[in-house]
This record gives C-alpha cells, sequence and structure tokens, in this order.
C-alpha cells in the first residue's frame, strides 16, 4: 500500500455516513473524558475528529485512496 501525500492536501468526500457517526461518538468520548480530566490539549484532539467527521473528510483516507462513501450518500454541505 503506498501513501499520497499530493492527495492529502485535496479534500474530498471519503468518510460515509456510518464511519461518520462513529467518529462523532469517538469525538464526544474524548471531549467527555477530557472535561472530567481538565485536559485541554485531548479536548482539542476531540474538537478535530469532531471538525473531521462533520466535514466527511479523512487526510488518511485521502492518502490511500480509501472511501467508506455507499452508493447514494450526500457530501456535507459545506
Amino acid at each position: 500500500m503506498s501513501f499520497d501525500f499530493s492527495r492529502v492536501t485535496k479534500r474530498e468526500f471519503n468518510v460515509g455516513n456510518k464511519d461518520q457517526q462513529m467518529r462523532l461518538a469517538g469525538a464526544a468520548g474524548i471531549m467527555i473524558i477530557a472535561a472530567i480530566i481538565e485536559n485541554g490539549v485531548l479536548m482539542l484532539l476531540g474538537l478535530g475528529v469532531a471538525a473531521l467527521a462533520l466535514l466527511k473528510w479523512c487526510p488518511v483516507y485521502s492518502g490511500t485512496g480509501k472511501t467508506t462513501v455507499t452508493k447514494g450518500e450526500s457530501p456535507p454541505p459545506f
């Protein structure tokens, strides 16, 4: 498997609905834990994961050419 750095800079719709839901749930969990232990860095990590999930874009998926989008799924509105 090869990683293409030139594809990472192009934001493409490559995260499907199920993948997005799992990422948002994980981000919520990270942010809850960060709030409990009062860790700002962990909170920023959770916010970053949530932002990428809402954009339906994963830079690692872009670099490897992977996608979890199924037929009929729509791209994010922004």
